[in-house]
């Protein structure tokens, strides 16, 4: 008797056991296949490229409403034409400049004609389609910042030729320092491009509009002229498509999808970037507030776009309050900003060098707040952007006046008078508006 009850104990604890071992067994995830990490990383560069395309779109809309209409046609142009060239040229050359750099190198050997090698996919874990197009839209986001500061007086064709070198030299190249295992790669660190992008395009920005000059009438006799825009519900749909568009452009950059950390990340990713916005147009909100006595929707749409670029930098990282806290600086900066432009009699009629330029680099020079890897700190942070914003500034600078002294950069006073959708297009976005 003794014996069959110290057998049915054991063969009861035998059963629990192996109960046991398969719940822990059942808890533990297994590990994704090849097949499958390839599938999700693919799937991640491709559905947060569309959503960074679609940024051209609230570039375009936050553009046209900001301009007068006279020249809103123009904007719509210059906004299809600059994202068609920037694809051309990470094609022809942009590509193999950032990847092709050596190893702690400053330039790659120029290599032309991009072509797709997918031949050992689990190398690398994601399709190389994928990888580039993700890459592009990136690029193309550049260029939309220059747009929108240069708006109202500059001629299509030597914007379109900038931009042809700034997608295909400029920008690849101080991309492929970080991105591309260059120099600055091992102690610098900008997650999605606060600095690589978004700075980037604010020096390219800047540097255009100090060759470019003012709008006729901006500043004469000492005083700022405001030059209100055609549609500010556009320009505040445009915000909200950027404001989209962000999630693909941060999350995305987490450049991974197939792991449940990756998964985990992409989600914080998303949850920092929106509470970003959200603190830079709040701050904005109440700064204009206080500082004018009325809220001024322009600035706060800024906010927003001030707060995005601000945690771009490194989205992962932050609790959610340190998100709001940075997107909240952002919207001080953005505030703050605009009318020291007008002091320095500076035209941007976007206000994109505040937004993308100054929140670009509060954005990247905050890192070490957050991210405690090593060789992340304050002083190497400070030397990546000096060294990318003197690059970007001084080679656009001189492509800038050259393209002056060739072929003239800045449309005539009359032509800017009509407006350029007539003078250079020989249309009107809103003809039926316009008087007889």
């Amino acid at each position: 008797m003794i014996k069959k009850t110290a057998l049915a104990a054991a063969s009861i604890a035998a059963v629990l056991s192996t109960t046991a071992l398969a719940q822990d067994a059942a808890a533990a995830p297994a590990p994704a296949s090849d097949s499958t990490v390839f599938v999700f990383n693919t799937l991640l560069f491709l559905i947060a490229g569309m959503v960074v395309m679609f940024m051209a779109a609230g570039f375009c809309m936050l553009e046209v409403g900001l301009v007068r209409s006279k020249n809103a046609a123009t904007i719509c142009l210059k906004n299809i034409a600059l994202y068609s060239v920037a694809g051309l040229m990470v094609y022809l050359i942009g590509y193999q400049l950032i990847y092709g750099v050596a190893e702690g190198g400053f330039i790659a050997p120029l290599d032309f004609f991009w072509s797709a090698d997918d031949s050992d996919p689990t190398g690398t874990g994601y399709s190389a389609s994928s990888d580039w197009y993700f890459q592009m839209v990136f690029v193309a986001t550049a260029a939309s910042i220059v747009s929108g500061t240069l708006a109202e007086r500059i001629k299509l064709f030597p914007f379109l030729i900038f931009v042809a070198v700034l997608t295909g030299i400029i920008y690849p190249i101080q991309a492929s320092w970080v991105w591309g295992a260059g120099w600055l790669d091992a102690n610098f660190d900008d997650f999605a491009g606060s600095t690589l992008v978004h700075s980037t395009g604010g020096w390219a920005a800047l540097a255009g509009a100090i060759v470019l000059g003012s709008r006729s009438g901006k500043y004469d006799e000492g005083k700022v002229h405001p030059m209100p825009g055609s549609s500010l519900p556009l320009a505040t749909l445009g915000t909200f498509i950027l404001w989209l568009g962000w999630f693909g452009f941060n999350g995305g950059s987490q450049l991974a999808l197939g792991t449940i950390e990756d998964a985990a990340s992409v989600a914080n990713i998303f949850v920092n970037t929106n509470m970003a916005a959200c603190g830079g147009v709040v701050t904005a909100l109440v700064l204009t507030q206080v500082l004018y006595k009325k809220v001024d929707l322009t600035i706060v749409l800024n906010g927003a776009i001030g707060g995005l670029v601000s945690i771009t930098a490194e989205p992962l990282a932050p609790a959610i309050w340190q998100a709001i806290l940075i997107g909240s600086v952002g919207g001080v900066i953005v505030t703050l900003a605009v009318p020291l432009l007008d002091k320095l009699k500076i035209d941007d009629v976007v206000g994109a060098i505040p937004a993308h330029l100054f929140c670009g680099i509060w954005g990247t020079l905050i890192v070490p707040l957050t991210n405690k890897s090593e060789g992340i700190s304050y002083i190497n942070q400070l030397i990546g952007i000096v060294a990318i914003g003197a690059f970007v500034f001084v080679i656009s600078l001189a492509v800038w006046y050259a393209l002056k002294f060739t072929l003239g950069v800045r449309a005539s006073a009359d032509q800017e008078r009509v407006g350029l959708d007539k003078s250079e297009l020989g249309l009107e976005a809103y003809p039926e508006f316009s008087p007889g």
